[in-house]
């Protein structure tokens, strides 16, 4: 590596002599012609070279008739540096070199450690101009006084300002100083990476700066530069164009007599086909349906699926969230009131949800929440078809069909004695169950573009890319929050990409520090591939007969196999 200084022990010389008694240093009169002869004098340690071997000097012995003559120089360690040794070599031509125990090993001359030194610079420096030579990216440098060092060919052609006409003279002369983000890591010490950046009205690049340090000061800053300008442009039209298109699709939309009631609803996972498939064949009943998930799965768009199916284009959908309303205003707002029914009532009277929803769907959400004696009325409304609103002495038939979701238990409530169990077998005539998303990961990267699109509309910020690591964030956490969540996590990537890229420390703090699953633990005494697959199969079947409650055929349709299938597996295995 000739580009890196030379150790010290790579320059160090031995043809020398050593002399440690000042009355018998003129014996070494002749060896100094040819080489160094490092004595030890009352004064410490000299050095006679061969330059100066026949001239005269005071120090010499008496009775010689060739005095030698005597330079002072100093000791140095084996493991010093070379920078240390340089800085002595400017006081001394030659330093004497010494072992761990101090005894003298060799030398350095200033002359050869010069030669050294200014070699090592020529080679570093050939480097230095052919890799810049060679960028095609734009690179720039500039000093201490903002003076251009360094301005390669990418930076010419980025900035329309060639290197003879810019390198030596100060970088504000061309740019404004606001503009500068190399003068602020310069001045500041601040760096950045792939920062969007516009030094001029008619230019956008992605910038990387740093601050040059030597000895902990700062002496200079270099910025890398990639013009995105063409892409800025284009990603900005083509969110202009799909603006354009949603909007044309909504007015389509509008006008189609057949809406695709699954529209948003995002995923291809089998769960969901399954779901959308169930769906699908609700299109000519008007049974009731409960959904029961996790909060966050988005159990109002399968509701309103439902809805879209078997309800006509203009058919109300009318949402009531049972754990929202206060239980003393629960009845009225179902059932409505009549003119004067209580104080502080509206005097025109209002109509209730029931009367809202007449010819369409009643969404009954959260209705683990609903008040204990709201679910006795409600149950009388769903087996009459009849209800008296608040202050009201008319009954009135009612037109609707009920749709409800939980994220409760129902069962579980039923045996605390907190849900009526006839008012969960009236809701509970087709259920449908919605997975968790850490139950449909792979339904994972089709969710977070769909947000990631919805949300660059909603603020105006093309995203040029998502890198592969943060999508791997995506699909290994768990998701408690299910698709709530990741919507969430995806509008906090958009606010804060204001360059354009989605980057990983922007992740939610959850999603950066908490992994899906601790490693799978294998056993010491593992069998074949063959036999591992086969046990971890088996128990995958008849983990899916547990929760079909031994029923094979809806087994057999969980695991996405046909029943023929799932009995020759239970054949094998037995």
């Amino acid at each position: 590596m000739n580009h890196k200084l030379p150790a010290l022990t790579e320059l160090m010389r031995t043809n020398m002599q050593i002399c440690r008694e000042h009355n018998q240093a003129f014996r070494f009169r002749q060896a100094a012609k040819d080489i160094p002869v490092f004595a030890l004098l009352p004064a410490g340690w000299h050095v006679a070279c061969p330059a100066h071997a026949n001239a005269d000097d005071a120090a010499g012995s008496p009775g010689d008739s060739t005095p030698l003559h005597w330079a002072k120089t100093v000791v140095v360690a084996c493991d010093s540096t070379l920078p240390q040794a340089i800085r002595l070599l400017d006081t001394y031509s030659y330093l004497l070199v010494a072992d761990a125990a101090g005894e003298p090993v060799g030398y350095l001359e200033r002359a050869s450690v010069l030669q050294a030194v200014f070699t090592a610079y020529e080679v570093l420096e050939a480097y230095f101009d052919t890799m810049i030579q060679t960028m095609d990216a734009s690179i720039s440098v500039i000093d201490e006084q903002k003076r251009v060092m360094v301005w390669t060919e990418g930076a010419e052609r980025i900035f329309s300002l060639k290197a003879k006409d810019i390198l030596g003279r100060p970088i504000t002369d061309f740019f404004p100083r606001d503009m500068l983000e190399t003068l602020r890591s310069l001045q500041n010490g601040q760096a950045l990476y792939r920062h969007q950046h516009q030094p001029r009205e008619d230019l956008v690049v992605l910038i990387n700066t740093k601050p040059i340090y030597l000895h902990e000061k700062i002496i200079g800053a270099v910025a890398a530069e990639t013009d995105i300008t063409s892409q800025v442009r284009l990603n900005q039209e083509l969110l202009n164009a799909n603006k354009k298109v949603n909007h044309l699709q909504q007015e389509v939309a509008k006008l189609s007599s057949a809406p695709d009631p699954f529209r948003q609803i995002k995923g291809t996972s089998l769960a969901i086909r399954q779901i959308k498939a169930m769906i699908q064949k609700l299109g000519a009943t008007q049974a009731t349906v409960l959904i029961i998930g996790e909060s966050g799965v988005g159990k109002e768009l399968f509701a309103k699926a439902v809805h879209d199916v078997r309800e006509g284009a203009n058919a109300p959908f009318i949402a009531i969230n049972c754990g929202a309303i206060s239980p003393t205003l629960f009845e009225s707002e179902l059932f409505g009131y009549e003119k004067g029914a209580f104080s502080g009532a509206d005097q025109k009277g209002k109509k209730g949800m029931i009367e809202l929803a007449r010819g369409g769907t009643l969404f009954l959400d959260e209705v683990g929440e609903m008040p204990l004696e709201m679910q006795v009325k409600l149950l009388r409304v769903l087996q009459e078809k009849k209800y008296y609103p608040v202050g009201g002495t008319k009954q009135i038939e009612a037109d609707f069909r009920v749709v409800a979701a939980t994220n409760k238990n129902l069962e579980e409530m039923i045996r605390d004695g907190k849900f009526r169990e006839d008012l969960y077998y009236r809701l509970n005539v087709v259920t449908l169950a919605i997975p968790p998303l850490r139950h449909r990961i792979e339904d994972t990267v089709e969710l977070a573009h769909f947000f990631l699109y919805e949300f660059s509309l909603r603020y105006n910020r093309p995203i040029h890319a998502i890198s592969q690591n943060v999508m791997q964030n995506l699909l290994q956490y768990d998701w408690p929050g299910n698709i709530r969540e990741l919507r969430n996590a995806i509008e906090r990537l958009v606010v804060f990409a204001t360059d354009g890229i989605i980057k990983e420390e922007d992740l939610p703090y959850s999603l950066q520090t908490k992994a899906k699953q601790s490693p799978v633990q294998l056993p010491d005494d593992l069998f074949s591939l063959q036999e591992e697959l086969e046990a971890h199969e088996r128990r995958v079947i008849q983990r899916a007969i547990e929760l079909e409650n031994g029923n094979k055929q809806a087994a057999a349709k969980r695991l996405g196999i046909s029943r023929a299938t799932l009995y020759n597996k239970l054949n094998k295995q037995s």
